[in-house]
């Protein structure tokens, strides 16, 4: 029988262990446990933690790890932004999805919440360049969820049940909820597992806690929480409207005004030349000082796109995304994708439309691209990807009225699909990344910074949609 450093009946005893690795390594807590000669290939930094610090063979129990106390530990990486300050590097993976059982369960006797309630989170520095037994453990602590937050999570969890019961386990995403996802969990994004209430088989899924999420954990345990501004006052309104239909009550005694209208009603001076005027009337609305972030949206990581429509409601603008790179596109596979992503994540589209020259307010709308689409845009993704691995960018080359010769390309465009094509997304034509493969036509070993857009038509649909 194993003789634990550690009380496996204390709570405290094993978190008071825990601790005991706050800026060690693997490599030097484990010094006299390890086999060095033999520890290649044994596992990953979670499992090596487990096995050789606390001294318990890794499983995929339905139960805690630490069961006696229900106490189930994680381990995550951490990266360090300019700032110095740490951020989470990826969602937090929790316990799979079981299609087959969670259709007939309750939250408080779910595997997940069973599994879940009480974690013990270690983060850990990701370096590159490191052996992963040479990572730095930084963070060490107990995590339980806030009430509030708990109260947004049931909710996920309830969503994302309700979409399994509805036959529709493969049409999961992770814009569909808001702190708990429903992550892809497998080589190339997930295993393919029956589900109970239709033919057609599901990607395997976990259940995870947002990046925005994790990063507010990160703040949190090491005391330095960014300036928040809430939404959410008291549990009370949570259970009372969820956070989407708050958003969109505030916003709404405010439809039909015009933008220099809305700035005298608020009261509130804000830089209509700034970049970030919009954000900032954004928060106005919501109550949130300017100088604050809005705890709810960076815990969800929803993203904001304000969209000014033209009278005949046609979006005045496609909507860019980041631009990718070349050599990165050709890495990825499209689960992993940077791409897909971002379009697993939930939008607030703010839609302001052009009426006598004047912009007016016109709707919110919370927003999560539907799966046939995502399938579409993968169609997209999945030629851009061809397009340049094989070294056939430019097609030919046109003339404009000026005499100024300009650069035809093979990626796709709206003709190609109604909801995402390719462009420029650059300064100028001199605003270029390296390319993986020359391009055959002409020679260039950079190109043009491109990203993929919305096609405004598909986003006239999105505003149109009841």
């Amino acid at each position: 029988m194993t003789k634990f450093p550690y009380d496996i009946h204390s709570k405290a005893s094993i978190i008071a262990y825990a601790k005991k690795l706050i800026h060690q390594t693997l490599r030097l807590k484990c010094e006299e446990l390890l086999e060095p000669d033999k520890i290649k290939n044994k596992g990953n930094f979670g499992q090596i933690l487990e096995k050789y610090y606390f001294l318990y063979e890794p499983n995929s129990n339905s139960e805690a790890d630490f069961k006696e106390v229900a106490l189930e530990l994680k381990t995550s990486p951490i990266k360090r932004l300019k700032k110095l300050q740490y951020v989470s590097k990826e969602r937090l993976v929790l316990n799979i999805i079981n299609f087959m059982e969670v259709a007939e369960q309750t939250f408080d006797n779910s595997s997940f919440w069973k599994k879940n309630k009480n974690l013990l989170l270690i983060f850990y520095f990701h370096e590159l360049e490191k052996n992963f037994l040479d990572y730095k453990i930084e963070i060490v602590d107990e995590w339980n969820f806030p009430e509030i937050d708990l109260e947004i999570i049931k909710n996920d969890w309830e969503f994302i049940t309700n979409k399994i019961k509805s036959g529709k386990a493969h049409e999961l995403s992770e814009g569909d909820t808001l702190y708990l996802g429903a992550c892809t969990k497998g080589s190339k994004g997930g295993n393919l597992r029956e589900q109970p209430f239709a033919q057609i088989k599901a990607k395997q899924r976990a259940y995870s806690l947002k990046q925005g999420y994790v990063n507010h954990i990160i703040a949190s345990l090491s005391n330095k929480n960014p300036i928040y501004g809430k939404i959410i006052s008291s549990l009370e309104v949570v259970k009372s409207s969820s956070l989407e239909e708050i958003v969109v009550s505030k916003f709404k005694s405010y439809y039909g005004k015009t933008i220099l209208e809305i700035l005298l009603l608020l009261d509130i001076p804000i830089n209509q030349k700034a970049k970030n005027f919009y954000a900032n009337l954004s928060k106005a609305i919501l109550g949130i000082e300017l100088n604050k972030e809005i705890e709810e949206f960076s815990k969800a990581d929803i993203i904001v796109k304000t969209v000014r429509l033209k009278e005949n409601n046609l979006p005045a603008e496609d909507i860019s995304f980041p631009i990718f790179k070349y050599t990165e596109l050709l890495s990825q596979n499209w689960e992993e994708s940077d791409m897909k992503d971002i379009l697993e994540h939930k939008f607030l589209f703010v839609f302001f439309k052009f009426e006598e020259e004047q912009l007016v307010l016109k709707k919110v709308k919370f927003w999560n691209m539907p799966y046939k689409d995502i399938c579409e845009v993968q169609r997209v993704w999945e030629q851009t990807k061809q397009v340049v691995l094989s070294g056939e960018i430019v097609k030919n080359f046109k003339t404009n009225k000026n005499g100024k010769k300009t650069r035809v390309t093979n990626f796709p465009s709206k003709k190609f699909s109604s909801i995402s094509h390719v462009r420029p997304h650059a300064v100028n034509a001199n605003d270029v990344i390296e390319l993986p493969i020359k391009d055959k036509m002409t020679q260039a070993e950079k190109y043009t910074k491109h990203c993929f857009w919305l096609n405004n038509s598909y986003v006239k649909q999105i505003y149109l949609e009841k």
